[in-house]
């Protein structure tokens, strides 16, 4: 019989590296703001990160276990606590506990599992699970936490993201203004409204250094995304200063960091050539861009990288390396 070279599902790893090896990495990565969010939101953060991550280890074994029937299950490997983290960083810190199960269990039963579990889902599962839930429970998922109430959970006071009065600035809404929002600095330590994980740049940013220093990710699908809203958003503030932020501003707020890092970059919803990863790097800043100013929602990350990971397998076929030992065709 003759021997066959057989390709598993990506994510495919190399130089001695495993893929439960750099699913660890991501977690030491997101540790930084991790502990920003306990800083600045106490118990809220440490409840709703718990939540998820339990729920999402006892979604993905009970559905390999029950449903899958399967004899070993993959909750060790650490993607689904990563999923659970990542959950949970898209959350408000005040969002009641049931909610948050329901989320475990869209990201990792329809987002993960229904498609075969890890290297087989085309959208990233924290994602799914994110705007799954933004769809069902608009209000909740939409009343922010001010910071600085470490010991309350539920009861607390609520304000406006700063995305939310730059959006409120763009439609013109009535007693809305740039004046309002936080000093950059603020922005980039975390000192203000918003998910758990996205409030710091600071805290997202050490993350990306040491995943790159790492070799976890490389920088093509980060810098693009980086660059792109950088450009996009510097235009729009020189067409009219009074009504759209500076660039830096854009990269700081919300969710974009937070996305252009930790969930953009997954490996099995992103494309594999490096030409593939800027074109999926430039189109998700020039959505994210676009819901941002034209659309319903402030935010438009998570919405821009769920619409490119639709496209990761077109652009995988048009980036497609050349074949060793091609004849190139003669024009």
């Amino acid at each position: 019989m003759e021997n066959k070279l057989i390709v598993s599902l990506s994510p495919h790893v190399h130089s001695g590296d495993s893929i439960q090896k750099n699913m660890y990495g991501v977690l030491i990565a997101l540790i930084p703001a991790f502990i920003v969010s306990l800083v600045f939101y106490g118990l809220g953060a440490l409840v709703v990160t718990a939540t998820s991550v339990i729920a999402c280890l006892f979604f993905e074994w009970a559905i390999a276990k029950f449903l899958l029937k399967k004899e070993s299950t993959t909750i060790c490997d650490g993607s689904a606590v990563i999923t659970g983290v990542l959950l949970a960083f898209n959350l408000p810190s005040n969002l009641p506990i049931w909610i948050i199960v329901i989320g475990a269990l869209f990201a990792i039963g329809v987002g993960k599992m229904s498609f075969g579990g890890l290297g087989n889902n085309p959208f990233n599962p924290a994602l799914a699970g994110r705007v799954f839930l933004l769809l069902s429970f608009p209000v909740q998922m939409t009343t922010w936490p001010q910071v600085g109430q470490l010991a309350s959970y539920v009861d607390v006071e609520t304000a406006a993201t700063p995305l939310a009065i730059m959006k409120g600035v763009i439609k013109g809404a009535p007693g809305m203004s740039l004046d309002q929002l936080p000093d950059s600095l603020s922005l980039f330590l975390g000192n203000n409204g918003g998910c758990l994980g996205e409030v710091s740049a600071a805290a997202l940013l050490l993350g990306l250094v040491y995943m790159l220093w790492k070799k976890i990710i490389s920088w093509h699908i980060p810098v693009s995304i980086i660059l792109t809203v950088f450009v996009f958003a510097g235009i729009m503030h020189l067409v009219d200063p009074t009504k759209y932020v500076a660039p830096w501003i854009h990269l700081i707020s919300g969710g974009l960091l937070l996305g252009a890092v930790f969930m953009a970059t997954d490996y099995v919803t992103s494309p594999m050539s490096k030409k593939g990863m800027l074109i999926f790097g430039v189109c998700i800043g020039v959505l994210t861009m676009v819901i941002r100013i034209k659309g319903a929602y402030p935010e438009g990350m998570s919405f821009a990288i769920l619409i490119m990971n639709a496209f990761t397998p077109l652009i995988n076929m048009y980036c497609k390396p050349k074949r060793f030992g091609e004849v190139a065709k003669k024009k």
